[in-house]
């Protein structure tokens, strides 16, 4: 029996809409069994917009701090995710040195408004009498809640034959780990136990920031989880399964508790429930957006704000804000931040 050409058309047209459909469903699934499983990782916190382990393994893959920085804050590595202002646009985040002999601390910040800086993270190097180096890093509390820390995972296991075993199997006996990590080694630590090491304080501040850095719109919290999910199997910590991992308690990380910085409109929003992991591709309405405006310095007059922060302290919160940040400012501040601890080790 012959099939006519019309019949043959509608018979592949039609098993053609079945494949569609089928894959439409087959990616329905799983597009379900990603944000379940995103959902259930998910700290309902602010930090969800900055995952600690990818932003680690950044800083090791850095040579110098001011790389790490620039690299943070570079939408191509689509790690930094965080609006703290909720104004849309992903915030700049600024990287400060604290220094204590062979301790060291580089605090991650972002400066919510231009009197308002919160601290986002730590990142703490030490190296102890036996010059073995240790590194990790600690979530700020109102990002990421209480003792959320992190840190590589150094070795496997080695395998130790039974002299006992009777069984046929061959028994494969590794001599060595299967994978060692050795932090000595990693750009960014080799760097600052180097002499050429010279501590980094960030220039920028609110409204001036480097001409690489270009505002950025915030994405997905579920494309953004599924991106950078897989730097977890390099580390062991956080919140998932309870936390094992046990703060360095050392002088460098006192001094960094003393002069942490927390930003009133972060606990703000934080209490009334506005960092919502399912608004995080969403901008804020026209009534917030307006609102938030209003907070950032006019480009237009950043000559006269430069001029008001030199000569008139005390005005500082009467200047109008802007949307659009400026570039870099044309010199360093002439003295640098009083939060660099001092002190010698115990």
């Amino acid at each position: 029996m012959k099939i006519k050409k019309g019949e043959l058309k509608m018979k592949t047209k039609i098993g053609l809409l079945m494949i569609v459909f089928l894959v439409a469903i087959a990616n329905l699934n799983a597009q379900d069994k990603t944000e379940t499983e995103t959902n259930t990782e998910l700290l309902g916190l602010p930090g969800d917009n900055l995952d600690l382990y990818a932003t680690l393994d950044l800083f090791q893959e850095s040579k110098t701090i001011e790389e790490f920085e620039a690299s943070l804050n570079d939408e191509k590595t689509g790690i930094n995710n965080l609006d703290l202002n909720l104004d849309g646009d992903v915030d700049f985040i600024k990287v400060s040195t604290q220094q204590d002999e062979d301790d060291f601390a580089f605090v991650l910040q972002i400066d919510v408004l231009e009197n308002e800086t919160q601290d986002v993270a730590v990142i703490l190097i030490t190296k102890d009498k036996d010059e073995k180096v240790t590194i990790q890093m600690v979530g700020d509390e109102d990002l990421y809640g209480k003792d959320y820390a992190i840190e590589p995972k150094l070795e496997a296991p080695a395998v130790t034959a039974n002299p006992a075993y009777s069984g046929s199997d061959t028994v494969v006996v590794k001599s060595e780990p299967a994978t060692v990590v050795v932090i000595e080694s990693e750009p960014i630590v080799h760097y600052v136990y180097s002499p050429v090491y010279v501590p980094y304080y960030p220039p920028y501040y609110y409204g001036y920031y480097p001409p690489y850095y270009h505002p950025y719109p915030v994405i997905s919290i579920n494309i953004y989880f599924g991106r950078n999910r897989y730097h977890r199997n390099h580390y062991h910590g956080g919140h998932r399964g309870g936390n094992t991992v046990v703060i360095n308690n050392n002088n460098t990380y006192n001094n960094y508790s003393r002069t942490r910085n927390t930003s009133n409109t972060v606990n703000r929003n934080k209490n009334e429930g506005n960092y919502k992991p399912n608004d995080a591709s969403k901008h804020p309405s026209k009534d917030t957006k307006t609102k938030t405006d209003r907070q950032k310095p006019d480009s237009k007059n950043k000559s006269t704000i430069n001029e008001n922060k030199k000569t008139t302290p005390s005005n500082k919160t009467n200047v109008k804000p802007s949307t659009k940040p400026a570039n870099k400012p044309s010199s360093k501040p002439a003295s640098r931040p009083s939060s660099k601890p001092k002190g010698k080790r115990r």
